[in-house]
């Protein structure tokens, strides 16, 4: 489910702001109308436990309302380029003077020192040894 705030993790966190950026950003609007079933089924199944448990006994058959418990959630970012596509790997773009890593998605903790080492190595070729 799409967070209305950035690090909301709670479903009744929201911010203006961040709203309102994701409604201007044409990439949004074009994922939206692709997933739009889907994200109103994901919402829908977040507040209504029976459905939650009705969908969940398709993996496992035998769970019971009885074996489910409240918990929290968590926040995973995921990039979503102009054309409304989702990122499914590490998008790194260079600026002036600066190297950007827009999409970090798990593993990102297992590559960071590869991610860091061609990091090193782009900023080597581009901004050249610190002197």
């Amino acid at each position: 489910v799409m967070a209305l705030r950035r690090e909301g993790y709670r479903k009744r966190d929201f911010s203006l702001g961040d709203s309102l950026g994701n409604l201007a950003y044409p990439g949004f609007w074009k994922m939206a109308f692709k997933f739009w079933k889907i994200g109103l089924g994901e919402v829908y199944r977040s507040y209504n436990k029976r459905v939650f448990l009705r969908d969940l006994q398709r993996l496992l058959p035998d769970i019971k309302d009885s074996d489910l418990a409240g918990g929290g959630s968590g926040v995973r970012a995921q990039a979503v380029a102009r054309d409304g596509s989702l990122l499914d790997d590490f998008s790194i773009i260079q600026g002036r003077g600066a190297i950007h890593v827009l999409n970090a998605p798990s593993p990102g903790a297992t590559s960071s020192l590869a991610i860091g080492e061609h990091i090193a190595g782009l900023a080597l070729e581009n901004f050249g040894a610190p002197a």
